[in-house]
């Protein structure tokens, strides 16, 4: 009897232990869930940059993210692979048919960038370079030299033009810029990524590209990468890089976004999509990044929405 009585005090202690500490713990695994992400090298930075602050909130929300191009977040989008894609283009129509739900979050630009190395680096950040003629450099393919683009036919030396390699959103804008609305008009030796652009021409003095507001400007030091600038755009087509055309900060590539002086495109707005209405942790976060998340965006670089926008993206999200 002694013994059996040992017994049963043993299984109740260990019924009362697994009743108490143990259940806290299958709470706490079943409260934890993972938000899984891809797309958009455009918003890889700001997405970084919220799932860092979001989780200081909620610890239990997890986040994995990997950046692969506007075209590769909409595919996992729709396949249901992710729970959010990071999209720096407008969605189409059949996107939606098939299921892409969406709001906007931010907005940023695309920029042309040169290599500091340029041999007419001089003349390019006087004059600037205008429509017409990046239209010459990346659509028709009728301007071959960096001496064609300043007026100096003795300059011989052969444009390098790089592109995106994969299905981007920046590629979509600067595109769109020079009269075309799709990737593949645009001419160019293919290169994957922002950052894969970016490395391109700082090696190469000849070439030129394109990147997005986070890559063609540091954080830290509000300056281009070391090596590479954006190349001014002239505008008006005045045959001058004008002050407000010189866009070497990125506080002053801001303020051209946020006056309108920098056209749209390049200048855009980039979106978060789902597939179909986002369920209740993820309309949580989407809801937190269009408010207190805000506030994050310009220290990552980017633009805040207009309160209008924001209000617009709230309601498609709640």
């Amino acid at each position: 009897m002694k013994k059996l009585h040992s017994i049963l005090i043993s299984i109740l202690s260990i019924a009362m232990l697994t009743a108490c500490a143990p259940a806290n713990a299958v709470d706490n695994a079943q409260a934890k869930k993972s938000i899984s992400v891809s797309g958009a090298f455009a918003l890889y930075p700001l997405m970084q940059r919220w799932s860092e602050e979001y989780q200081k909130i909620n610890p239990n929300i997890t986040f994995d993210i990997s950046a692969g191009g506007a075209g590769k977040g909409m595919t996992d989008t729709l396949a249901g692979a992710v729970d959010i894609g990071m999209i720096s283009r407008k969605i189409s129509t059949d996107e939606e048919a098939k299921g892409a739900y969406w709001a906007a979050v931010a907005k940023d630009a695309v920029f042309p960038m040169i290599s500091v190395k340029n041999p007419v680096y001089a003349d390019l950040v006087k004059k600037g370079v205008d429509q017409k003629t990046l239209i010459g450099i990346f659509i028709t393919g009728d301007i071959k030299t960096w001496g064609q683009v300043v007026g100096r036919p003795e300059v011989k030396d052969e444009i390098h033009v790089y592109t995106r390699s994969d299905a981007s959103g920046a590629a979509d804008a600067w595109s769109g810029y020079l009269g075309n609305k799709k990737q593949e008009n645009l001419k160019g030796i293919g290169v994957s990524g922002d950052t894969g652009i970016l490395n391109t021409v700082i090696k190469d003095p000849l070439g030129i590209g394109y990147n997005n507001l986070g890559y063609a400007f540091e954080i830290s030091s509000g300056k281009p990468p070391a090596g590479i600038t954006t190349l001014p755009m002239d505008v008006n087509a005045n045959g001058l890089a004008d002050a407000d055309e010189v866009l070497d900060t990125q506080a002053k590539a801001l303020d051209a976004i946020n006056t309108g002086k920098y056209p749209s495109p390049p200048a855009r707005l980039l979106y978060l999509a789902t597939k179909g209405k986002p369920g209740a942790e993820v309309q949580k976060f989407l809801t937190w990044a269009l408010t207190d998340g805000q506030r994050y965006v310009s220290e990552a670089g980017y633009i805040a929405l207009l309160p209008d926008q924001t209000a617009q993206s709230l309601n498609k999200v709640r």
